[in-house]
């Protein structure tokens, strides 16, 4: 769903809000854990920032194993043609998280957030250390393991994303602004800028159930 109607943002919200969360397996438990222990249970802006970081390893993990994949099927240009078809989307979605992550980036940095180095560098990077292999070795052993995980995780994203915009209002008259927009597009609001990145966490949720569903490129 490609829209940035905030009549639609705000029904997408209300969607997500009134739908109950996955039963998250134990693996992702123990990342929402984690972030928890580094960083709090309150939802801010240098949090979703860390949950960005970690949220594209997944997508470079499948491209990864897939370009491996593709050097042993030259000889099957079909197969080949599906595999080259699932980098293409897996590398749609990772970018489609960069731009989340560098408006955030932009935001923390507009509006003069102090971050600790160690907290805010360091452990985001092993955390997606952790997490890329996680993702990694899940998908060779099974794949459909490593798109629940993933589906966990991007279920976890829409709904912090959804009940940050209800715990703060006021953004809903915060103009958003940004050197991202003509990549990323333009909204009235910051409040409709957050509906519209949970409901990209949802679609690629979605794509990650679909995957499982249809025991795609396993």
């Amino acid at each position: 769903m490609e829209t940035h109607d905030p009549e639609v943002l705000k029904a997408e919200q209300k969607k997500t809000l009134d739908s109950p969360r996955r039963p998250y397996g134990i693996l992702a438990r123990g990342l929402f854990l984690t972030m928890d222990l580094f960083y709090g249970r309150p939802r801010t802006l240098s949090k979703f920032k860390v949950l960005e970081v970690v949220a594209r390893v997944p997508y470079q993990a499948w491209e990864h194993v897939a370009y491996i994949a593709m050097t042993h099927t030259y000889g099957k240009p079909h197969f080949a043609r599906r595999i080259f078809e699932f980098v293409r989307e897996s590398r749609r979605q990772q970018d489609n998280e960069q731009w989340h992550l560098l408006i955030l980036e932009e935001m923390v940095q507009g509006k003069g957030i102090p971050e600790n180095f160690f907290l805010y560098r360091v452990v985001p990077q092993i955390l997606a250390f952790l997490y890329y292999h996680v993702s990694w070795l899940l998908y060779v052993a099974k794949p459909a393991w490593s798109y629940n995980l993933n589906a966990d995780f991007e279920d976890h994203a829409e709904h912090e994303y959804m009940e940050f915009v209800a715990e703060n209002p006021a953004m809903q008259r915060e103009p958003f602004a940004s050197d991202f927009e003509p990549e990323y597009g333009s909204f009235p609001s910051t409040a409709d800028l957050f509906r519209r990145i949970a409901l990209d966490e949802r679609m690629h949720k979605e794509e990650s159930i679909d995957r499982v569903a249809s025991a795609r490129f396993s």
